[in-house]
């Protein structure tokens, strides 16, 4: 009997000793962040929000629909289930191209920002708001809150929003009656999601020879809030092996209403690398990984030869890389990182 007691006391202690080991075992080993993180997906934003979870939106390359991923990790991501939470319309308003749509959180509702075009017209390209019902967004109901409100009725995307010193912000890429560009970067304070607070700032126009590779475009702007400074970063020229970021940097201190206190980086932050095979890298966003650290979020091809329109190539995939910084607290983008696991920012 003694020894029966002792041999069920050894077991039991072993089996405490590997529920551990069997549970880490039944979880599996966490999931390596690995480039192109999700394939076939652009202009991407991931979003971690308070609840702890990833957030990730983008265009597909039908441009038909909005589609939301929700992971606990960063590289959950790649394999997270996805929702289609909106598809445009069989005719009529917003049944055209559907592209680059936001997840934002305003005054405690889920809203999301999306270019669409028109049935008969698709690339007659405005903003459009839609809602959700609820707190789940891959669960509730999206209905169409209306169009978005600016001074002219013209071709209008890319729209992200910030909270800047207790002011909410929208900036977004539009064409400006009078001047010949495909479209220009404006910035406002919002009064509801589909209402601006003031007359909108024109904070930039594309005019250097890496802005205006095939078109003359500033679009797809960022904020990043670090070391006392803003960094807006933005897409330019074309969106083939030509397309790049540029960067437009601010004090915190300042009127950012003030158009000139914005300084445009003279090249650009993010280009081409045929030797990381990553070509036309752009539409980015940023997050920070489970550490906190920053990351940058982008699309790009892994080659160069397009056959056709560049819009209808399916293979601009969603990309992460950490960010690194100078000594004066800078961004560093370059270069972009090749396919393959994502290492660790260096300084």
């Amino acid at each position: 009997m003694a020894n029966l007691s002792r041999r069920l006391f050894i077991a039991g202690t072993a089996a405490t000793v590997a529920l551990p080991a069997l549970a880490q075992k039944q979880r599996g080993p966490r999931r390596p962040l690995v480039n192109p993180l999700i394939r076939q997906r652009a202009d991407p934003l991931i979003l971690r929000h308070e609840d702890g979870h990833y957030y990730f939106t983008a265009s597909v390359p039908e441009y038909d629909r909005v589609i939301l991923r929700r992971a606990s990790t960063l590289a959950g991501l790649a394999t997270a289930p996805e929702v289609v939470v909106w598809r445009r319309p069989a005719s009529g308003r917003m049944a055209g191209y559907i592209w680059a749509p936001e997840l934002h959180r305003i005054d405690e509702r889920w809203y999301i920002y999306v270019a669409a075009g028109d049935g008969d017209q698709k690339f007659r390209i405005r903003t459009y708001v839609l809602s959700c019902d609820g707190d789940d967004v891959l669960n509730g109901t999206w209905s169409v809150l209306g169009q978005l409100q600016t001074p002219w009725d013209t071709f209008t995307l890319d729209t992200t929003s910030f909270v800047h010193r207790g002011t909410r912000y929208l900036c977004w890429a539009q064409t400006e009656p009078g001047i010949a560009t495909n479209s220009n970067l404006y910035l406002a304070p919002l009064a509801t999601p589909t209402t601006l607070g003031a007359k909108p700032t024109r904070l930039t126009v594309p005019t250097l020879p890496w802005e205006i590779q095939g078109y003359k475009v500033a679009e797809g702007p960022a904020l990043l809030p670090r070391n006392g400074r803003l960094f807006l970063t933005y897409s330019a020229s074309a969106t083939d092996a030509r397309y790049c970021m540029g960067m437009l940097t601010a004090r915190d201190d300042a009127d950012i209403m003030d158009p000139t206190v914005w300084v445009k980086s003279p090249t650009p932050v993010m280009t081409t690398s045929p030797e990381q095979g990553v070509f036309g890298p752009g539409h980015n966003s940023f997050t920070v990984d489970e550490k906190g650290r920053d990351m940058l979020v982008y699309h790009a091809r892994d080659y160069e030869k397009i056959d056709g329109n560049p819009l209808f190539d399916p293979n601009r995939h969603t990309r992460v890389q950490p960010i690194r910084y100078d000594v004066e607290g800078v961004p560093l983008f370059m270069p972009p990182l090749g396919n393959g696991p994502v290492g660790r920012a260096r300084r």
